[in-house]
């Protein structure tokens, strides 16, 4: 074989369980293994049943390539959420990503994105006119994410706004939940995954323009306790039950425009 020239494999048939068969070439299996983990960060934590529907396969060869991915540690095994009355028997289990999962893949579309924003701030000058350039397309680009989640919140009343919210930013691979806020009258909006986070670990205007979409599509004033970016293990925000008399929606409060450095690891989710 030629330098540079890729080696010439025979396609081999799938077997009766819908996954290519043991004998199958590596590159296959990976392959495949690749694009259930990419639909676990794509959607969030994900049964087999809901992963074998998305790519087409049978349960027993999304379950093989699930016990490879625990495995080497991309994905674990929790019990799944449910709200409100739980039906019999035992709950379904759903397959997440871990922390070291998701950067397999979050890395390279980080460092691309923060050479971008790194651009768009000498473009614009450095210093607060490069903060503030950064922070424009930071709220371009939320606001455009908002008009979407818009359409899926039109539907619902003001106590089901923060729960349907996490299910559109599920839907776009945040794996968010709502959940009573401990302590305060309201919810907590709980993202475990967020596909920008080495990129706002340096560039904070991408977490503060996205708060300031929160609290336009809820309609009151949202804030921000704690982000993956900065080495918590979820993003997790703060919303009012409802809010005070004559409110109007208004931005979330202020975020430095410079990075911190992280205090502490990521914890379990």
């Amino acid at each position: 074989m030629k330098n540079g020239e890729a080696q010439r494999t025979t396609p081999v048939a799938a077997d009766a369980t819908g996954a290519a068969p043991l004998s199958a070439p590596d590159g296959e299996q990976h392959g495949t293994r690749q694009r259930v983990a990419r639909s676990i960060l794509d959607h969030g934590p994900s049964t087999a049943a809901e992963l074998a529907d998305r790519l087409a396969l049978t349960q027993a060869a999304v379950r093989r390539h699930l016990d490879a991915l625990v495995a080497d540690g991309t994905v674990e095994a929790r019990e799944k959420r449910v709200y409100g009355s739980r039906g019999r028997g035992r709950p379904a289990k759903v397959f997440a990503l871990t922390d070291g999962g998701r950067d397999a893949f979050d890395h390279a579309y980080d460092a691309l994105a923060v050479e971008a924003l790194g651009f768009i701030a000498r473009a614009a000058g450095g210093g607060e006119s490069g903060a503030a350039a950064v922070l424009a397309f930071a709220r371009e680009r939320a606001a455009a994410q908002g008009e979407r989640y818009q359409q899926l919140l039109a539907g619902a009343s003001p106590a089901e706004r923060t729960r349907a919210l996490a299910e559109a930013l599920t839907q776009d691979g945040y794996a968010a939940m709502a959940r009573t806020a401990p302590g305060a009258p309201g919810e907590q909006l709980c993202q475990h995954h967020c596909p920008v986070a080495h990129a706002a670990e340096r560039f904070p205007q991408l977490c503060e323009a996205e708060a300031e979409v929160f609290s336009q599509l809820l309609g009151t004033h949202v804030q921000r306790l704690a982000t993956i970016a900065h080495g918590d293990g979820v993003c997790t925000t703060f919303v009012p039950s409802a809010p005070p008399a004559g409110h109007r929606p208004s931005p979330a409060p202020e975020t430095p425009t410079t990075a911190t450095p992280r205090t502490a690891g990521r914890n379990p989710a």
